[in-house]
């Protein structure tokens, strides 16, 4: 079997323009511009590489953020890029039978499915995915906590001679640490790895943890939440309904809020919200107990974020001159 790592940059538009609003023939979170991917030998070795600009159909004018990122630009991706359906004709082609591709993360194999699905192009060849971050925490025994490849090349003693936040560079850097894993053991118990993962909180566990649970298949945020705060929302003690509060947002896609049980009191809900591979959301929630530090620090953000009351003007009341006869 060979081990393909592979890399993606996509375009977003910017949040409400013209194109963030227009319908799309099927979901598509990012248009993928650049591809890259190198092979991981049997000797775990680096082998050769692909890299593809891809000219984008759908986003076409570039958000300036991403540009700021990639160092990519409308000009050169009109100039050298290659339409979609033509960059992963010749990536497959490059890749040959038999592989089992690698990604740091979830994002890209989610994106790349989503960009195929809008092209009207074949899926299947991308079903043996394997998140490498999922063996690296498994094979160096860093628990399960998303770890940057930042973090990841540090960890493991190795410095970067490629750029950031470039397709080719990225999966570069992550086949020199794929190089140093197991590959074949970490596929064969990747079950485990990925039960491990959704199991966790992802290094955001507090004191005072009560209980902690995963759900999946969540359309888009107001659902997870709806959800949290509805059918899910169940007392630690005696699995009755609880109502929740206002959720409170907090970095890297959490969100808590406290909630009441009539008859066991409050308690402090925690969730993050993390993709899955089928474009779905999945959803962590934990539940602390009401007396704890960190339930204490949500009342108090609470307070800091309720709006100030407005004061109602008091009417003058007129002089005994201005009232009628």
């Amino acid at each position: 079997m060979q081990y393909i790592v592979v890399d993606m940059e996509w375009n977003q538009p910017w949040p409400g323009s013209y194109t963030a609003r227009k319908p799309l023939p099927s979901p598509m979170r990012g248009e993928i511009i650049q591809l890259g991917a190198v092979r991981v030998l049997p000797d775990h070795t680096v082998g050769d590489e692909f890299q593809a600009l891809v000219s984008p159909r759908y986003f076409k004018k570039m958000n300036r953020k991403i540009a700021s990122l990639t160092g990519l630009h409308e000009a050169r991706l009109r100039e050298e890029g290659l339409p979609f359906p033509e960059a992963v004709a010749r990536f497959r082609a490059w890749c040959g039978e038999d592989c089992a591709f690698l990604a740091w993360g979830f994002d890209d194999i989610t994106v790349l499915r989503e960009n195929l699905v809008l092209h009207g192009l074949d899926t299947a060849w991308a079903d043996n995915w394997y998140n490498a971050q999922l063996i690296f925490n498994v094979q160096t025994n860093s628990g399960s906590a998303q770890k940057a490849l930042s973090t990841a090349l540090a960890l493991m003693e190795i410095e970067p001679t490629r750029p950031a936040h470039d397709a080719l560079g990225d999966a570069y850097h992550t086949a020199l640490i794929c190089a140093r894993l197991d590959l074949a053991k970490g596929i064969a118990e990747y079950g485990g790895a990925v039960k491990s993962h959704e199991n966790g909180f992802h290094g955001a566990e507090l004191p005072g943890c009560l209980t902690r649970a995963v759900f999946h298949g969540y359309a888009d945020k107001p659902a997870a939440l709806a959800a949290m705060g509805g059918q899910e929302n169940r007392c630690p003690a005696c699995g009755g309904t609880m109502q929740v509060s206002r959720w409170l947002s907090q970095q890297g896609r959490r969100y808590m809020a406290l909630a009441a049980c009539p008859e066991h009191g409050q308690y402090l809900v925690r969730v993050r919200l993390s993709p899955d591979p089928d474009g779905t959301l999945r959803v962590s929630r934990l539940v602390y107990d009401g007396a704890s530090e960190a339930a204490k620090l949500c009342r108090e953000q609470a307070q800091k974020s309720r709006p100030p009351r407005r004061r109602r003007r008091r009417r003058a009341k007129p002089d005994a001159g201005e009232t009628g006869a």
